[in-house]
């Protein structure tokens, strides 16, 4: 099964190239570096001497959930230096800037995991360990590592119930594989039981490492914040296409009430932004297209972000935030986003009926009311209504049970990312 694997992921790799020429057309890829994922000679190697530390983290959730274990490693040891991978254009963008302030730490794109590829990427690269975030599983580069006597592990790893399943099909290739694995956290109990029947080795639940990322209030600032700190508001992030009406009508239905309401969308994929405006427009709602640095215009009602990273912007000063993928059935084996930022800045939470990615989290938010699920326009609207009867928000101690939380998963991950690093891993 993994040579039929390898001969296919050869057969595909022409294919794959043009299928990453169309994503550069539709401007979801790179515009100068998206060879990297297909060309040795855009792998673009700068090494030092140092032992290399390789994390993959697919897009920006994951991105940022291992810059505080990064910076943990860097306080314990001074014979690293990092490189950071990653798939999305949006993930990519938000390293190029966030890893200025790293001297020891490169990003550069995930080449596609063909076998010749890897090879070559591992040979240049050389890293010392390798960690892959959550769902990371690429058979040629687990199986080189491990023929390069390369120890490799899956951190906060999130093994789904239907992912479980297409590897029960292939059963000796899934233990081939999972069994290379050195260490296995993972973000869930339902990942660590699909694990174990996996026959992947030493594994831990020790939380979701996205608990862990650190958000500085005091930093986070734009152009906004007097309009944000004086108007009546709330955020609809993360939402995908079948969720637009629904955000648009919930503005419609509190707009019965408060006649000042504004509306601030966050679409997950921006290349919507201009299909939602023409949706909102067509509501008779005045909507403003808002791009890094501009200006919230006073008459604007819908306001569509059109820039990625800049959430926390919004969630400073919101009293209430949904949550989407969270209502659209068809995605339910594959639903939610990340809530974790919104609840740490003193957020209510909304979220749809399908989180399956993010179920334990939002158990923890509910069982600290913090989060609670909705089910319709209604029962949205209703919510919003009630907590927007003023503008600011007022301070809560909803946030200190997610503090603790934080620095418990953050001290026990590093407890098994040590052992791995000092080769006590078992």
């Amino acid at each position: 099964m993994i040579l039929a694997y390898r001969v296919i992921s050869n057969i595909l790799y022409p294919i794959l190239i043009l299928f990453i020429y169309l994503r550069l057309f539709l401007n979801k890829e790179h515009p100068t570096r998206f060879k990297e994922k297909f060309l040795s000679s855009n792998f673009k190697i700068n090494k030092t001497e140092k032992e290399l530390i390789w994390f993959h983290a697919a897009s920006v959730g994951e991105y940022k959930s291992i810059i505080p274990i990064i910076e943990k490693i860097n306080l314990l040891y001074k014979n690293y230096e990092f490189l950071i991978t990653t798939t999305t254009l949006s993930s990519g963008n938000l390293a190029e800037q966030d890893l200025k302030k790293f001297n020891n730490i490169q990003h550069r794109y995930f080449p596609l995991d063909v076998n010749f590829l890897i090879e070559r990427f591992l040979h240049l690269w050389k890293p010392y360990k390798i960690f892959l975030v959550d769902s990371e599983i690429w058979p040629n580069l687990i199986l080189n590592a491990k023929k390069h006597k390369i120890q490799i592990a899956l951190i906060n790893a999130r093994i789904s119930d239907k992912t479980f399943k297409r590897w029960s099909f292939f059963p000796s290739i899934a233990d081939k594989i999972f069994g290379s694995f050195d260490l296995c956290l993972c973000s869930n109990e339902k990942t660590k039981n699909n694990l174990e029947k996996l026959k992947a080795r030493n594994i831990k639940n020790e939380g979701n490492i996205k608990f862990i990322n650190e958000i500085k209030i005091e930093k986070i600032e734009n152009n906004n914040d007097n309009f944000l700190s004086k108007s009546r508001f709330w955020v609809a992030a993360s939402i995908h296409k079948e969720e637009d009406s629904f955000c648009l009508k919930t503005h419609l239905e509190i707009k019965k009430n408060y006649n000042d309401i504004k509306t601030i969308l966050a679409p997950r994929h921006l290349d919507r932004v201009e299909s939602i405006k023409s949706l909102s427009e067509s509501y008779g709602i005045k909507t403003q297209i808002l791009n890094t640095n501009e200006k919230i215009k006073d008459e604007s009602e819908i306001i569509i972000i059109n820039s990625f990273g800049e959430l926390q912007n919004y969630y400073k000063f919101a009293k209430s935030v949904f949550i989407g993928k969270s209502i659209i059935k068809r995605l339910r084996e594959d639903s939610g986003q990340n809530p974790i930022d919104a609840a740490k800045l003193n957020c209510k939470v909304y979220h749809g009926p399908y989180v399956t990615n993010f179920e334990e989290i939002y158990k923890i938010l509910s069982l600290n009311k913090i989060s609670t699920q909705i089910n319709n326009i209604g029962e949205l609207s209703k919510n919003l209504i009630s907590d927007l009867k003023e503008f600011n928000k007022s301070e809560t101690n909803s946030s200190y049970s997610i503090k603790v939380l934080e620095q418990d998963i953050l001290l026990n991950t590093m407890t098994h990312i040590n052992n791995l690093l000092n080769d006590k891993i078992k």
